[in-house]
Formats: structure tokens, sequence, C-alpha cells
């Protein structure tokens, strides 16, 4: 406790460093175009990025999206000037993150239109990562929102703002839900979309109170203007337990789903064991259960391996079993 102490007294801003610290995250008068067509420049650029990523299934490339991407900045000084009791500069940087989100989502959304490849929502990584947001999503945005409140209110680590870009996903989850609108997904472009909402508001929460915990709304006093402040944060924090709730709830169907394809694998293996068959696939989703199987000859009864899925899971399921015939052949050096 006297180590986190100390840490706060020793970084707590003073009022000579509210100027400095303001011209990183607001660009106002001469400095608003210059910053907007920066802003939109990398914002489209990280947006073909992260939809190609997306799209072509490579972790590398969403990642390099995601350093790219300028979302972070206006979200940050959002919650800097609702600590400042800015209510009109807050409400003006919310507003080109909205923006923003249009752009993003627009963008993606014509990629996918005119994508002419096929996109299998269940097996790319990209989309299923983004499409089940947990409530440890939740946890580690907080962490991360923290982190680069903290970043930004010091030169001296700046460099680290990085890598708390990358651990907070703002730009994917936004390309996703374009991709899954042009492709009628709708439950997956709500679920896409409420992981980038978990995370804005994270940002919001977290960046705000380490920023005030660091003493930004003292040390720039002269500027709070009205009580809107605590009324903005209020909401921010009803609209973080809110959005808990859903992630809570998908956590637990996706713990579920895990054990159920866990469960479906280990005895459907078992009952093709000593056949011509090996399981190709399982795949869980709620009640539903749809197993693979490829190979030749009779395989056992289907019936049997029903029953030893609902013995195993320990409740009733829909289970599909597509049987797939495959024929080996070798030629014959001579």
């Amino acid at each position: 406790m006297n180590t986190l102490s100390s840490i706060v007294r020793d970084n707590r801003f003073r009022p000579e460093d509210v100027s400095k610290f303001e011209s990183k995250l607001f660009f106002e008068g001469t400095r608003a175009r210059p910053y907007l067509e920066r802003f939109f420049t990398l914002l489209t650029l990280a947006t073909i990025i992260a939809t190609a990523g997306v799209l072509a299934d490579s972790t590398a490339t969403v990642i390099g999206a995601m350093i790219v991407a300028p979302l972070m900045i206006p979200i940050m000084a959002t919650a800097a000037a609702l600590i400042m009791g800015n209510i009109p500069r807050a409400l003006n940087r919310l507003t080109l993150v909205a923006v923003g989100v249009a752009v993003v989502i627009l963008l993606s959304w014509l990629f996918g239109v005119f994508y002419t490849g096929a996109i299998v929502f269940t097996e790319n990584s990209q989309i299923v990562a983004r499409t089940s947001p947990r409530l440890i999503d939740l946890v580690a945005a907080l962490a991360s929102g923290a982190a680069g409140a903290f970043c930004l209110s010091r030169d001296d680590i700046a460099d680290s703002l990085p890598g708390v870009a990358i651990s907070i996903s703002l730009v994917p989850p936004l390309c996703v839900t374009g991709i899954s609108l042009s492709a009628g997904e709708w439950n997956a472009a709500a679920e896409s979309f409420l992981l980038f909402t978990t995370n804005f508001l994270a940002i919001l929460l977290a960046g705000g109170s380490v920023l005030a915990i660091l003493g930004l709304n003292s040390a720039a006093m002269n500027q709070v203007r009205g009580t809107g402040r605590r009324t903005a944060f209020t909401m921010i924090i009803l609209a973080v337990v809110l959005v808990a709730i859903p992630l809570f709830l998908t956590g637990q169907r996706v713990s579920r789903e895990t054990y159920t394809e866990v469960k479906t694998q280990q005895v459907a293996s078992d009952w093709v064991a000593g056949t011509g068959y090996t399981v190709r696939q399982v795949r869980s989703v709620k009640n539903n259960v749809y197993v693979g199987i490829i190979g030749h000859g009779e395989p056992p009864v289907f019936d049997d391996l029903v029953a030893a899925i609902e013995a195993s899971v320990g409740r009733p399921l829909t289970v599909q079993m597509e049987m797939i015939p495959s024929e080996v052949r070798t030629n014959a050096l001579e």
C-alpha cells in the first residue's frame, strides 16, 4: 500500500503539467484540421488492414491494424475532459469517436459486400474471438484503459502506448461488425459491437479513474465547469455494469459449449474406435451438437452416440452427425 501511495504521489499532475498533457489529447484551433486529416487517414488505413486481416484470418495483420488505429486518443480525451469537468470538450471528442465508429463499420461493410471469397463465421479465428465477449474481456479492458491513461500521463513511458493499443481492441471488433452486417450475421454483428462497447467504456472508466487518482482534476481546477462530471461518470459506471451482464451470460455460454465439445470429442472418438472412421469435427452451439466423421464402412449405431453424449454432458441435446465417405488410393512403384 505504501508503494502504491508513493507511485501516485510521485506521478501526480501539477498545474504546469496540464497544458502539455492537453496538447497530447486535444487538437483545437489551427491544430484541428491537420489532426482530423491524420486521424481519418490512419483510421481508414487501419480499417482496411484490420478487415483484410479478419477475412484472411491473419492474427499478425490484425495486430498491425491495432497499432495504426487512432481511436484510443479521442476516447482517452473524452475521459480527460470529463475529469476536468469540461463537458462541451468531452462531447466534442465523443462526437469524433462516434463518427470514427461509423466510418469503420461502413468501410468494413463495403469490404464485405465486395469480397468474393467465402467467410466461414464458425471457423475464422479472428471472427470467433470477437463474437463471444466474456466478463474476462472487461477485466482486461479495464486494466488496459488504466495502463493507457498512465502512459499518456508520463512522457518517460509513452513508448508503452503501442502495447496498450494491442491489448485493447477497438477497430477489429468494429470491422467484424461491418463484415457480419454485410453477410446478414446479425448476432455476430451485435456481439462484436458489444466487445467494442466494452473496451470503449473500460477506457472511459479506468482511464478516467487513473487520471483522477493522479490529480488531473485538482491540477486543472480552473477549468472545471458545472457538476456534469459526477453525473457523467455515474452514467459510465452504470453502463459498465449493464455491459457486464451480457458479458457474464456469454461467458457462461462459451464455457458450457467448450465443455460440451470436449466431452463430445471424447465420446465420439470412443464411439468410432475400431471402425474405419475418425472424428473430423465437433461443434457445439447452445443445445445443438454437430459431429462430423470421415471414413468408410458401416458406422456404429447413431442412437448409442446420442445416449453417450447426453450421459457425458449431463443434459438433453440435439445431435447432428455428418458422415463423409472417403477412399484412399496409393500407386504402386514398379
